[in-house]
């Protein structure tokens, strides 16, 4: 049994190691029959379009949000392609746009294929509000998907406002190049990348409905996690995400010593985060920088909370990019009886996320 990733020792705070039933997960229902989400493949624009189904949003309280969340649908996918590009938006009943600050989240996974640094189910895709389109060369760089694919999809919206919404729903427009178009289309494009993601909180308590946020102690705190990448290839670009009062973020090869990627997040005079810079590692004459299983790497994610107490889920690390496997290296798929494996499944449809749309409110701005 291999297992991808084990915590190691932080300052203030070391994520458990994990324990998953053995055997079947219990109350894990089969993915072919979960509710359904749409989507299609508009071919005049290359598009998959993805789309949760409607729900009501009710009327913010004072100084509360209201909040609303997605049971977990499966979505197959209508056409071969390479994802290129995404956007995530939020539209009301007459397929208007909403401003951003109604999507909390949204998440797309592939449940039979793993992680590269942990043994969970692979993450393709996931948005926020802070989150910006994205987008690479569809020529250069795409992450393939294959007709009749079953993900898995889940989201969730909010609203401030002290205006209730009707049949609101989240939409992902997903820039995704035919596999094989063209009469060079068999050659591009030039390499699959996939996604991958490491988090100071991993193995467990990495997305929802747990929480990948931890309690921000008074002055200095550290955290870190380690693992090895599953397979060989290339990191091609790395970002991150902080909160508030981090000083620093950090993705090194343990094993050499070498810090791969360091970041200071731009703050204001008060702490608070204003940007958190990305960095592209291919130019010219390479193509990123090589990571091999044999080597372990870790995240390490450091806070200066100034405030004199405890600051409850204040904080949070975690790094992300793409990733070109080395040619004739294949993704690799879950293995059902790893224990992080269940473990993932037990917090995806854990609390929060029943068979409808769980209405939630009382979470402040």
């Amino acid at each position: 049994m291999l297992f991808a990733g084990c915590p190691i020792a932080a300052s203030a705070q070391t994520a458990a190691t994990p324990v998953a039933p053995s055997g079947p997960v219990a109350g894990i229902p089969a993915f072919s029959s979960l509710p359904r989400a749409t989507m299609t493949f508009d071919r005049t624009h290359d598009l998959l379009i993805l789309e949760l189904p409607p729900t009501d949003l009710v009327a913010a309280a004072p100084g509360r949000m209201a909040m609303v969340s997605s049971p977990i649908y499966q979505a197959v996918v209508p056409a071969s392609c390479t994802i290129h590009s995404s956007r995530a938006v939020v539209l009301d009943s007459a397929g208007r746009e909403l401003p951003k600050a109604f999507l909390h989240h949204v998440h797309l996974s592939d449940p039979d294929h793993r992680d590269l640094f942990l043994a969970g189910t692979l993450h393709l895709l996931a948005a926020s509000k802070e989150t910006p389109s994205v987008a690479v060369p569809e020529l250069i760089l795409g992450l393939p998907l294959t007709q009749g694919q079953r993900l898995l999809t889940w989201g969730m919206v909010s609203n401030d406002t002290p205006v209730a919404r009707h049949s609101v729903h989240v939409r992902l427009e997903i820039g995704c190049r035919p596999i094989g178009r063209g009469l060079f289309g068999s050659l591009f494009p030039v390499f699959r990348a996939y996604p991958w993601v490491m988090d100071a909180m991993f193995p467990n308590g990495w997305r929802a409905p747990i929480s990948r946020d931890f309690d921000l102690a008074p002055g200095r705190t550290t955290h870190s996690w380690e693992s090895s990448p599953a397979i060989p290839g290339d990191i091609v670009g790395i970002g991150g995400h902080v909160h508030d009062y981090a000083v620093s973020l950090d993705f090194s090869d343990v094993t050499t010593g070498r810090l791969i990627w360091h970041v200071t997040p731009v703050r204001d005079s008060a702490g608070h985060v204003l940007d958190l810079p990305i960095t592209r590692f291919y130019n010219w004459h390479r193509l990123g920088v090589h990571i091999v299983p044999s080597h372990r790497y870790r995240i390490t994610v450091t806070y200066d909370n100034p405030t004199g107490h405890v600051i409850p889920e204040g904080g949070m690390g975690s790094v992300a990019g793409l990733f070109v496997p080395d040619r004739g290296a294949q993704w690799p798929t879950v293995n059902t009886a790893d224990p992080v494996y269940q473990l993932d499944l037990v917090e995806l449809f854990g609390t929060g996320t029943g068979s409808g749309m769980a209405g939630m409110s009382g979470m402040s701005h």
